[in-house]
């Protein structure tokens, strides 16, 4: 069930776009926390004022997620969201202390992020054949961005083409936070003559670096199925995703012995611990050189 927002819902909605300046994404996914859990109090308790929301009724909404087999890394967002919402409303004044401050998130198996090994994006990039025509070329110029500069699919469908000179381009990404990231010259000659060859059509965006044939701004799908339809020539690896090749190129680096500082800021991450999970692949390729290596290993 959910409830129409009232001013303090909205109010918050609105820091987060302005002032937290937070993606459309995450911005609707809190909205739709809110609201479920608001609906979730008021057809279990009637309507009730933020000040009696206590940390009990908080864990009854929770618990009720956990009955619907809902996963822990959902549970952790919903639980963001609330801390944040009722941290806002501390903020201005509209309650004296959050009920969440006893609540504990579940925590994470983490993870290890899925690459595509070295010597097969050697043969992506240099022995796969691209068709002869304007979407081959497209294609062909957004696998070698993604695996180049590790940035994010919707930060390749906003790339326009005054971000990019011969060294740089220059990428915003969440929080529309910018980032700048070299390029070399390989990558640089590949946008130019793709720029140069839409140049000459009086139809294309030249406001996007990347369009489609009829000179239109691309869309994420197109992308997943180029991403899949090329990986899938090269790699068996069962997923097969523009952020795939964003996980290779960080891996790849990390493994090259890459500083971790340099590979988040490459990355856009906020946190150096977004970015330390590349590093087990590194320790665990140490291990293997060292396993095969040592005479008492």
């Amino acid at each position: 069930m959910e409830i129409p927002f009232n001013g303090d819902t909205r109010s918050f909605l609105d820091y987060l776009k302005f002032e937290k300046r937070y993606s459309a994404n995450t911005i609707r996914a809190y909205q739709d926390d809110l609201s479920q859990f608001l609906g979730f109090l008021h057809f279990t308790y009637g309507q009730l004022p933020l000040s009696e929301i206590t940390s009990g009724l908080i864990r009854s909404w929770l618990a009720s997620l956990k009955e619907q087999k809902i996963s822990s890394k959902t549970l952790n967002r919903k639980i963001s969201a609330l801390k944040s919402f009722f941290k806002y409303m501390v903020k201005t004044g509209v309650i004296e202390q959050s009920p969440m401050f006893t609540i504990v998130s579940p925590k994470l198996n983490k993870r290890l992020p899925v690459f595509v090994d070295e010597r097969d994006i050697h043969v992506l990039l240099n022995k796969v054949e691209f068709p002869d025509s304007w979407n081959g070329r497209t294609d062909k110029l957004a696998i070698h961005i993604f695996y180049y500069t590790g940035i994010r699919l919707s930060e390749l469908l906003n790339l326009k083409e005054n971000q990019v000179n011969r060294s740089v381009i220059k990428v915003t990404g969440k929080g529309n936070k910018e980032r700048i990231i070299p390029i070399n010259e390989a990558l640089f000659s590949l946008i130019n003559a793709y720029v140069q060859e839409k140049n000459q059509t009086n139809v294309a965006d030249r406001t996007y670096l990347l369009v489609n044939q009829k000179g239109r701004r691309l869309y994420p799908k197109y992308l997943y199925l180029v991403v899949r339809k090329y990986l899938s020539m090269v790699t068996t690896i069962i997923k097969k995703s523009p952020h795939i090749l964003r996980h290779s190129f960080a891996t790849h680096l990390t493994n090259r012995g890459a500083d971790l500082h340099s590979v988040k800021e490459l990355l856009g991450h906020s946190s150096l611990a977004a970015t330390q999970v590349y590093t087990h692949n590194t320790i665990e390729k140490l291990k293997d050189a060292h396993k095969k290596a040592h005479p008492k290993a």
